[in-house]
């Protein structure tokens, strides 16, 4: 089952928790075991697992990111001037996989999904297959 959804994000960089959404299409789905690919299409977006339980995390993470990769650079060369948002996907990565166990996400109990935008505000879209077994 392959799902397909949409949100706008409204900044340059923001971590948008999906973790519901997908949650509801596996409940919906009726799979009780198997897995969930969560896969953005986009190359200055990503998914990524991480802490849903202080907002302080999120903050943190794109303050960070946005030191190892600033906006501005000398040497950068890409003409759109969005190197950086290209660079903090490459290190989230566009996808990633979770166990679905008993009907439901197996996260940690601190864990949450994230669209991760870096080059915002945009419309977005990204896909959830769920696979029994």
């Amino acid at each position: 089952m392959l799902h397909t959804l949409e949100l706008s994000t409204s900044g340059r960089d923001e971590m948008r928790d999906i973790t519901r959404e997908v949650a509801s299409l596996i409940e919906k789905s009726g799979v009780q075991e198997g897995t969930a690919l969560i896969y953005c299409p986009h190359t200055t977006a990503g998914i990524a697992i991480n802490e849903n339980a202080d907002p302080d995390v999120k903050h943190d993470v794109i303050l960070r990111l946005d030191e190892v990769y600033p906006w501005e650079h000398p040497q950068y060369r890409h003409m759109e001037g969005n190197t950086a948002s290209h660079l903090k996907s490459i290190t989230t990565g566009p996808s990633q996989t979770v166990i679905i166990h008993d009907g439901k996400l197996l996260l940690g109990r601190w864990q949450g999904l994230y669209f991760c935008e870096f080059d915002g505000p945009r419309r977005r879209q990204y896909h959830v297959k769920i696979m029994k077994g």
